[in-house]
């Protein structure tokens, strides 16, 4: 049997299959204005018996397609543990919110916070910074790992940040000890949350933003420890719904 999980998220939908509890297809795609559309187009030629939504469109989606559906803490959950069993504090900094989880000896959550309500320390955070200092994301990761030093960043308003970027830029400021200060401000945002929960090893780091170098390096100098990260860090939601709708197959079948 196969059990989809798809993960709608503000910025991307992605789409997990598993078979035996195995991985055997991933997918993603760019949200839009019309996120159901995007869904039925990743999901076009795939096969599966029973499909599980979580993220942000979730409910839109379990209407349309008459599915089940859980939270982004449980499928983040699921989806971690079964990658690496020991899993104790989740980290997700996804396009626009961040979220950081920590779990029981048996895997079920035990505190949460999550920053939803301003996109400061986001991926689409990240993007604006970016362009605004006239980088890719990959090369905005790159110079901010390399700098000498790191420029003060004092709002974490988008908008705000914004702003003083361009007025260092335009003060003659360099820009990757700007790209620097910027990364670091996430990463004392982030740290923060973290604490505020606790941290436990085994900690893993998961969404869009694991795969800045930059921010993974900041937060293991500052939390003193290992971070774990997927090989695909951004597809755990969607895993963790795929095996959701593989235990409701499983017990529909029973």
């Amino acid at each position: 049997m196969r059990s989809a999980g798809i993960d709608i998220g503000s910025r991307t939908v992605k789409l997990a299959i598993v078979r035996d509890n195995e991985l055997i297809y991933s997918g993603k795609k760019e949200n839009s204005f019309n996120p159901q559309k995007v869904c039925t187009e990743l999901l076009q030629g795939q096969s599966y018996d029973r499909i599980v939504a979580t993220g942000y469109g979730r409910h839109l989606f379990g209407n349309q397609f008459k599915c089940g559906t859980i939270s982004e803490i449980k499928a983040f959950a699921l989806g971690c543990r079964h990658l690496a069993p020991s899993t104790r504090t989740i980290l997700d900094i996804g396009g626009q919110d961040v979220k950081v989880i920590s779990l029981d000896d048996s895997g079920q959550m035990a505190r949460f916070e999550m920053n939803d309500k301003c996109a400061a320390g986001t991926g689409r955070f990240l993007e604006i910074m970016a362009m605004a200092l006239g980088y890719t994301l990959t090369d905005f990761s790159e110079v901010a790992g390399t700098a000498p030093k790191a420029a003060n960043i004092n709002s974490m308003c988008t908008v705000f940040a914004e702003s003083e970027v361009i007025s260092s830029v335009a003060a003659g400021d360099r820009r990757d000890e700007i790209a620097l200060g910027i990364h670091r401000a996430v990463v004392n945002r982030v740290v923060q949350m973290l604490k505020r929960i606790g941290v436990e090893d085994d900690l893993l780091f998961v969404g869009g933003v694991a795969y800045n170098s930059c921010i993974r390096e900041l937060l293991q100098r500052d939390l003193n420890r290992q971070i774990q990260i997927p090989e695909d860090p951004q597809i755990v939601g969607a895993l963790g719904c795929a095996l959701a709708a593989s235990t409701e197959l499983q017990s529909v079948s029973m």
